[in-house]
């Protein structure tokens, strides 16, 4: 192993081979996205998803990074929120702009169609092709912790953004009690690769992506990361008990 290792599930592997190994699993669950996000969190993401929306507040005329977007579903309720306060306020136009690290997803989300606002892009949360203060917002939704370096992912975020500009994250995270934590973990390794093989047939994927969410950090930790990449009036709201996360932050 070279001088840097990463997490690949429950498996440490060098830096350099993380990011292949990641965009070989999204490769492989392209087609499925949303049906993985419906077994990963029993449906409940939707619902983690349009209260991320709601905290961001998107509005006409900004510049809103959706980094790690997949198939642009966050996105959308992005353009869509800018437009409605756009439509009663006026202003310009809102910008949306996905970002992602697999080319797949992205093709994915382009067939599927969307909104207006939106544009795409293929690129790398550690390497954003945005220009410094940029943007107004920047989320990324349950992709912080496939990145190969968290604290890099966070300082091209921050690097990004305006002075004043938003910061979230939302992502599955450690549940508040031992009881929860049991019950999620029995779903979680038990059921969610069990269905995989079912009905994608592709075991391996969903074994790594519960695998993914117990080696990242938790909540504490994740919002010291964030301090220490510049971010202020930092927390996070649990979300199902914190089976989910969204962490929260301003750039400085």
């Amino acid at each position: 192993m070279g001088d840097r290792s990463a997490t690949f599930g429950f498996k440490d592997v060098d830096a350099a081979e993380k990011p292949g190994l990641v965009r070989g699993v999204f490769d492989r669950v392209a087609g499925r996205y949303d049906l993985m996000n419906d077994l990963m969190s029993a449906g409940v993401h939707r619902i983690w998803k349009d209260m991320a929306a709601a905290r961001l507040n998107p509005q006409p005329g900004e510049t809103i990074v959706d980094c790690a977007g997949g198939t642009g579903d966050m996105a959308n309720r992005f353009a869509r929120m800018a437009r409605a306060a756009q439509l009663r306020r006026g202003g310009q136009d809102a910008r949306v702009v996905v970002v992602d690290y697999n080319a797949e997803m992205v093709a994915a989300g382009v067939k599927r169609g969307g909104e207006p606002e939106v544009a795409w892009a293929v690129g790398d949360a550690q390497r954003l092709p945005l220009r410094d203060g940029e943007a107004d917002a920047y989320v990324i939704s349950f992709g912080l912790r496939n990145v190969t370096d968290i604290p890099a992912a966070l300082a091209e975020a921050r690097r990004v953004l305006k002075p004043g500009g938003r910061y979230l994250c939302l992502e599955f995270s450690r549940p508040v009690t031992e009881a929860l934590q049991k019950a999620y973990d029995a779903y979680s390794f038990k059921v969610i690769p069990q269905i995989g093989e079912w009905v994608a047939k592709d075991r391996a994927s969903y074994q790594y992506l519960v695998e993914s969410i117990r080696r990242f950090p938790d909540q504490p930790a994740l919002a010291g990361m964030m301090r220490t990449a510049g971010f202020a009036r930092v927390g996070y709201t649990n979300f199902t008990g914190g089976v989910a996360a969204l962490h929260h932050g301003w750039a400085v």
